[in-house]
């Protein structure tokens, strides 16, 4: 069995095709700027050239046939032709209260899809396109929408009401949801598999651009830091956060803007950028803070001192943790973060043994002591897998 992923962006396409007889991958690739001038594509299959080209794009239909294309290519493909793939596997970013579960798509599902275009007006509208792409190139080959809210639906009621006029959430669905569900199911899952614990208490930190981090107890999800949208939780690369939300009524009112511009503001200028004034890559903001950056040093330390708040209030909300596991850009690579952040959770028992957490960069690995209390992992994400696992289940 051949499951293609397809990730599909406002302007962008990533994909992999996945061996489930082993779970190897065959090729990924993406295809940018759809849309826009200079579109190109990336493929990359495994034991061949890299190669890529650059060709107009004009949407994602044309995007998933010069996918399609490339895998079929004589000299670069790794398939004869698309019968060779079983399903094709969607990440779909919002359900809305419908689907807490990966589903086969049908025009049921699309409806969904389509009705929930305001909670995710950037990511939704792509997924659709990426899905109907894929339904004309490939006529009846089963498509499955395996959801980003899906894992922080499970929550119970009283992480996830929001403490408003409860019409809100009867008229609009308006509740806490959480996002980078995928990733978050994937890591907790291989974090059990590693305790050989399966009620074990685990919180995993995703941290990158965007940023998040979710309790589970046994792989089921007990809180989670995003809430109706990807704003809510963790200082994030752009995004702010938690704040008070009289803060939108002030600044709108002092700058004369409207509540749109105001959420742009949150969404898309503040976080480390916001706060060191240098860049949303921690790399950047890293670099200016050794050079003694003040507003950069106060914007690694806000954001750490929030992980380690919310790492904090988790353990309490599950009653103890057997495991904190970092996963994603900043979490993968970041030694010193990590490290930065475990200082705070001493109380809890946490010891880093330092030479492995040096070491542990994007690749799986313990980096506590052995005499730490709460097991400490760095384990890559692979949200690519983690659809494709979702896909064969239902196909």
């Amino acid at each position: 069995m051949k499951i293609l992923v397809i990730n599909c962006g406002s302007s962008s396409l990533k994909y992999q095709l996945i061996d489930m007889e082993n779970e190897s991958v065959l090729a990924k690739g993406l295809c940018e700027r759809i849309g826009i001038e200079g579109s190109k594509l990336t493929h990359k299959p495994t034991g061949k050239e890299n190669y890529a080209i650059e060709t107009p794009m004009g949407d994602h239909k044309v995007a998933v046939q010069l996918v399609l294309d490339a895998l079929m290519d004589k000299e670069h493909g790794v398939i004869e032709s698309t019968e060779e793939i079983t399903a094709i596997g969607h990440r779909v970013l919002h359900a809305g209260t419908v689907y807490s579960d990966a589903t086969l798509i049908n025009e049921d599902v699309k409806k969904v899809i389509r009705d929930c275009f305001d909670l995710g007006p950037l990511h939704n509208p792509a997924n659709l396109i990426g899905i109907e792409a894929c339904e004309a190139a490939m006529p009846g080959k089963p498509n499955v929408a395996v959801f980003d809210t899906a894992f922080g639906m499970k929550i119970p009621e009283k992480a996830a009401m929001y403490a408003i006029p409860y019409e809100y959430y009867e008229k609009y669905s308006i509740r806490r949801y959480g996002f980078h569900g995928t990733s978050h199911m994937f890591v907790s899952g291989e974090t059990l598999k590693k305790i050989g614990k399966d009620d074990a208490k685990v919180i995993v930190c995703h941290l990158g651009n965007g940023a998040s981090i979710s309790a589970s107890i046994g792989g089921k999800c007990v809180d989670t830091s995003m809430g109706l949208t990807p704003l809510e939780g963790l200082i994030m690369g752009t995004r702010s956060g938690d704040l008070d939300p009289a803060v939108l009524q002030f600044i709108c009112n002092h700058e004369n803007i409207d509540v749109n511009e105001m959420l742009n503001i949150l969404n898309k200028k503040s976080g480390v950028l916001g706060m060191s004034g240098v860049s949303s890559d921690f790399r950047d903001v890293r670099e200016a803070a050794d050079a003694g950056n003040e507003r950069a040093i106060m914007a690694l330390d806000a954001y750490r001192y929030r992980v380690a708040k919310y790492i904090g209030s988790y353990t309490a909300a599950m009653n103890g943790v057997d495991a904190i596991t970092f996963t994603a850009g900043v979490g993968e690579n970041d030694t010193q973060m990590r490290e930065e952040i475990c200082e705070y959770l001493g109380y809890l028992g946490v010891k880093i043994d330092s030479e492995k957490n040096a070491q542990a960069r994007g690749k799986e690995e313990e980096i506590s002591t052995p005499d730490s209390k709460v097991k400490v992992y760095v384990i890559p994400t692979n949200e690519e897998l983690a659809i494709a696992r979702e896909t064969k289940a239902l196909v």
